[in-house]
């Protein structure tokens, strides 16, 4: 009996390690496929909806496919108009850059006792040191944007299949298990799709009152190009944690460079702590709702895991993937313990939340 035991431990820690070790290695594959996996959820309603008004599959799915490539395009040309604000400043940019350069020498040279000259020998002694750096970093950059071009072009086809063929891979699911577990299996795929779309439209939403909400912020404060800056935050907090902190820093960093004083600093610290409290206290209880009903250990647990598996794109996936996760386990039965474990107990709103979601249906039922 003990035997059995040790070996059944040693059997789940072989699937485990034998997991990681697909997740990290098949990256390349699994990436774009669940990225895809996740907007053909999304975009399932469009699909049907115009087929419903008598267009045909394959013209349904294209349509719905090619509203990711408009909002992608979109978005880039906001980007590059809004980034082609920055060469007028250019040179104002860089004398700024030099002067900040320039201060750090002059600081260095006081408390270390290294004049300027001998700093600006040890620089280039160091750049002599690493011949074809610059070309190194070009080319590295080259070769991210082909991959990321090519992983976009890739998430587009795959989104255009599933979508597609969305009824036969239900099925298909669905024969996997018994006859009598088909009507949980069910409800599980109805569920994943539930809170996969709510969570994404959620985000959606929540990322354009962002953009709004620093845009105003910004431009109070006095930050040069508000407007970009206020979208670079909204698009970052799609990195959980991570994102909303480094655009912030970018912003602050960029007003220092064009030439900002203290109060600028302070407008962005004022508009970030503001923002930062309206959405948690606002936004994510009235947009985003409770639909991924993770508690905030294993939202950290996955986050980090997410991003040492699979990176940046782990930690943008990592909230619906373990969403996901849980409603299986909830439906599964000898997996409803960790289903448990990794859920919150569901609690009456209370205080400000309360307050704030019975004027929204106040509001709706006038």
């Amino acid at each position: 009996m003990p035997e059995r035991k040790i070996y059944r431990t040693m059997a789940v820690l072989a699937v485990l390690v034998l997991l990681v070790l697909i997740l990290v290695y098949a990256r390349p594959f699994l990436v774009p496929l669940t990225f895809a996996a996740l907007l053909a959820m999304l975009l399932m309603p469009m699909a049907r909806g115009l087929q419903r008004k008598g267009l045909g599959r394959g013209l349904a799915c294209l349509l719905a496919t090619l509203t990711v490539v408009a909002v992608i395009g979109l978005f880039i040309f906001f980007i590059s108009w809004q980034f082609s604000g920055f060469t007028d400043d250019a040179a104002k940019i860089e004398q700024q850059l030099t002067k900040k350069f320039q201060d750090i020498q002059a600081y260095i040279s006081e408390k270390g006792g290294i004049s300027p000259q001998k700093q600006d020998q040890m620089i280039k002694e160091q750049q002599k040191g690493s011949p074809g750096r610059t070309g190194k970093i070009i080319t590295g950059l080259l070769a991210g944007a082909g991959s990321i071009l090519a992983s976009t072009v890739l998430v587009l086809v795959y989104i255009f299949l599933m979508l597609y063929y969305r009824d036969r891979l239900r099925r298909t699911l669905l024969r996997l298990v018994p006859y009598s577990e088909k009507h949980t299996a069910e409800d599980a795929l109805g569920g994943i799709q539930k809170v996969t779309q709510k969570y994404l439209t959620g985000m959606a939403m929540m990322i354009v009152s962002l953009w709004v909400m620093y845009g105003i912020g910004f431009s109070v404060a006095g930050v040069k190009n508000a407007i970009f800056f206020a979208v670079l935050c909204g698009v970052l907090e799609i990195v959980p944690f991570v994102g909303n902190i480094t655009g912030t820093l970018l912003t602050a960093g960029m007003a220092l460079a064009q030439g900002g004083d203290s109060s600028i600093l302070i407008g962005i610290l004022i508009t970030y702590a503001l923002v930062q409290f309206i959405q948690t206290y606002i936004l994510e209880p009235l947009v985003v709702g409770a639909e991924v009903n993770i508690n905030p250990l294993f939202t950290i647990v996955g986050i980090v895991a997410g991003e040492q598996l699979w990176g940046i794109p782990g930690m943008i996936l990592a909230i619906p993937l373990v969403g996901i996760f849980k409603i299986v386990c909830d439906h599964v039965e000898p997996l409803q313990p960790y289903g448990y474990l990794l859920g919150q107990d569901k609690k009456e709103d209370g205080g400000l939340k309360k307050k704030i979601k019975n004027l929204f249906k106040r509001k709706k039922q006038e």
